[in-house]
């Protein structure tokens, strides 16, 4: 008998879909239709819903009665209030984790930031983009930042607001002259380590308060 194919699961399926949705493989408002979406990722139409259902509860599409799921829009305002809720749930993780967290945090923490700053951010392309390693480190030392909160449920709704502001993020492809982003991670590891949560908060509203500045230009 010929050996019959596995299908992939919704864990995986969730997994590449969201992969593909942050990185912008699918423009914002663009309908996601099963034929295609069976077909890329090797599953059932049953699959590939449950796993869109997930994403919109996750916020990275929408779901319309008769028409089916959408990639999200994109506006001024919502980037907006994503950025200002996602700077007011993660000030109020990252001063539980300055808090609560312990020897193990901060090593984690230092090893993170370590391999975000020896990593590479532009490639050579003309104009340059972030490299995928570096994007990697990056979200690595941000979640690394958080990981000494101790309130789980806390922690699940911070990473649901950044795959959103990863999504609107990695729309733009600019880059603010004179920025020094490898100043602001510093910053960010030593306000932790100093166990200064008024100083890190600060840093961090800036730090994304910037980087939406960059998006919104983009933006119509």
């Amino acid at each position: 008998m010929p050996e019959t194919k596995q299908r992939a699961s919704t864990e995986a399926v969730h997994a590449a879909l969201r992969a593909d949705l942050i990185a912008g493989a699918h423009a914002p408002g663009e309908r996601l239709k099963f034929a295609p979406l069976c077909e890329r990722y090797g599953a059932s139409v049953s699959v590939v819903r449950e796993a869109l259902t997930r994403l919109e509860q996750q916020g990275l599409v929408e779901s319309e009665p008769r028409i089916g799921f959408r990639v999200r829009q994109v506006s001024l305002a919502d980037l907006d209030d994503l950025t200002e809720t996602r700077i007011d749930l993660e000030a109020l993780a990252f001063r539980r984790a300055i808090d609560r967290g312990d020897v193990d945090w901060e090593t984690a923490l230092v090893a993170a930031h370590h391999r975000l700053e020896r990593t590479e951010m532009l490639t050579d392309d003309d104009p340059p983009q972030l490299r995928d390693d570096w994007e990697g480190a990056h979200l690595a030392f941000h979640d690394a930042l958080l990981a000494g909160c101790d309130r789980p449920w806390l922690l699940g709704m911070t990473r649901t607001l950044r795959d959103a502001g990863e999504f609107y993020r990695r729309l733009s492809h600019l880059q603010e002259p004179g920025r020094d982003v490898a100043g602001e991670h510093r910053g960010l590891l030593e306000a932790a380590l100093a166990r200064d949560a008024d100083e890190g908060t600060r840093r961090l509203r800036e730090h994304y308060e910037r980087t939406a500045a960059i998006v919104r230009r983009t933006l119509p």
